[in-house]
C-alpha cells in the first residue's frame, strides 16, 4: 500500500451525513452488497493519496449503530463518533484495513489523530 502524507493543495469539501440504520443498511447493500447497517461508509471522490483539494467525498454514519456501539464499548457517543469520522476520512484519503499491514498503518494514524483531540486509543 502506498503511504504518504496528504498534500493539502487548496480549498477542500467533505460531506458528513448522519443517517438512521435503515438508510445506512440500504447504502451498504447497494455499494458493498452487504445487507446490514454498518457504522461508517466512505465514498471518496478523489484518487487514493492524491492532493486534498476540491470535493473529497462523503462519509455516512449510522446514528443508532454508533449509539449502540458506544454503549457496548463504554465510550461516549462523541468520542466514538469522532473516531469513526477520522476512520472514514482516512478511507477518503486512500487508506484501508483489508490486509493486516494496512490495518496497522491505518489504526496507528487513527490513534495519533485522536490523541491530538484528547481521545484515548480506540483499539486499546
Amino acid at each position: 500500500m502506498k503511504q504518504s502524507k496528504a498534500k493539502v493543495a487548496g480549498v477542500a469539501e467533505l460531506s458528513i451525513v448522519l443517517l438512521d440504520d435503515a438508510e445506512q443498511r440500504e447504502l451498504n447493500r447497494q455499494w458493498r452488497q452487504i445487507d446490514k447497517p454498518t457504522n461508517v461508509l466512505s465514498f471518496p471522490q478523489i484518487e487514493p493519496f492524491s492532493p486534498v483539494v476540491g470535493i473529497l467525498g462523503d462519509i455516512t454514519l449510522a446514528r443508532e449503530t454508533l449509539e449502540r456501539e458506544a454503549l457496548e464499548l463504554g465510550k461516549s457517543f462523541t468520542d466514538h463518533y469522532t473516531h469513526l469520522v477520522v476512520h472514514g476520512f482516512l478511507h477518503i484519503l486512500g487508506y484501508d484495513h483489508i490486509e493486516d499491514d494496512e490495518a496497522l498503518v491505518m489504526e496507528g494514524l487513527e490513534t495519533q489523530i485522536l490523541a491530538t483531540l484528547g481521545i484515548d486509543d480506540p483499539y486499546n
